[in-house]
């Protein structure tokens, strides 16, 4: 009896850590031990001032993983949603501050941008049946130069359209509440989040985006039209690389060509890093905003620390490693 105990423990034990719920809690410990460790080499880190830094440098990362974490849980890749964001920023500063167009107008149009952008990535993937990995790496280097020709590599300032700023950091909480200053670039993060967790668990292109990544052979074969599904899920991403692109506009108040450059990996470290597989089918938006805390915290942590920024990179890249590492562990307990 006791060793059929104990097969039946050890058999519920290895199903907890082949969870993705096993692998957010890791990814929360380790948050909290990242947070406790910089707050007691500085006590610099927990002021108020920088844990906002932090929910700021969040927002925008956060976001992008919201896109990234679409298209990974799909069984694809994007490489290209970091640059899309800068893209995004500079085409809100053609309509708002080249064209004039209302902030109610000006900034839709940037997000319906963003979509387009998205559908034509699908349509390569899903139509021409270009690789993700070579078809968003392509749509990357057409997004810079595009956005670098359109301004002429010069950065456009929304210093025209009062109100734009309060977008990422105004804060209404804080007028309504003096004492929490939460910006509100982190609302806008928490709202996308949300309303992306509905779409992947409570919608029919929620159902297929798993699907799609778990077997889309045997998706196809049961009959249902993966390729429109796939462009959906391009479409998708897109328009959260548009939120993206208006935050990080809003942060700085101007639209920097050059800025996008590199997101696209934080974004894709923080979605690993909560627990979506890079083999598809697996994955949550809880997962994906403690990746993105985790990023933006091991970045203030060490600038704090005056680490300089090669070795910045190379921490980065070692929880990169570290990440996917477990999640081949993963995999490799559920077969």
């Amino acid at each position: 009896m006791n060793l059929v105990a104990e097969v039946d423990r050890q058999r519920i034990l290895d199903r907890v850590k082949s969870s993705g719920a096993y692998h957010r809690l890791l990814a929360f410990s380790g948050l909290l031990v990242l947070m406790i460790g910089f707050s007691l080499a500085s006590p610099n880190f927990l002021q108020t001032a920088n844990v906002i830094n932090i929910l700021q440098a969040t927002s925008v990362n956060g976001v992008l993983a919201v896109a990234a974490t679409i298209v990974i849980i799909s069984g694809g890749i994007d490489l290209s949603v970091g640059t899309l964001m800068t893209f995004c920023s500079v085409m809100a500063g053609v309509f708002l501050t080249y064209w004039g167009l209302p902030i109610f107008v000006g900034v839709p149009l940037a997000i319906v941008v963003g979509t387009c952008c998205g559908t034509v990535t699908g349509l390569l993937i899903a139509k021409l049946k270009i690789p993700p990995f070579i078809a968003t790496l392509g749509m990357m280097l057409i997004y810079r130069g595009m956005s670098l020709a359109i301004c002429a590599a010069k950065p456009i300032y929304f210093n025209s359209t009062p109100g734009f700023t309060d977008i990422s950091t105004g804060t209404i909480v804080g007028a309504v509440i003096p004492e929490i200053p939460v910006p509100n670039g982190v609302l806008i993060l928490f709202l996308v989040s949300m309303l992306v967790a509905f779409v992947l668990g409570r919608t029919i292109l929620g159902r297929f985006i798993f699907a799609m990544g778990s077997n889309e052979e045997a998706l196809r074969l049961s009959g249902v039209n993966s390729d429109q599904w796939k462009i959906a899920v391009y479409s998708l991403a897109g328009a959260v690389c548009g939120v993206a692109g208006i935050l990080i506009a809003s942060r700085i108040n101007s639209a920097q060509p050059s800025i996008g450059q590199g997101y696209e990996l934080d974004a894709i470290a923080a979605v690993v890093i909560g627990g979506t597989s890079l083999s598809g089918g697996r994955g949550t938006m809880l997962g994906t905003m403690i990746g993105a805390l985790i990023i933006s915290v091991v970045a203030n942590g060490l600038r704090i620390l005056s680490v300089p920024q090669e070795w910045q990179i190379v921490v980065t890249g070692t929880i990169i490693i570290v990440a996917v590492y477990t999640d081949i562990l993963r995999h490799r307990a559920t077969v």
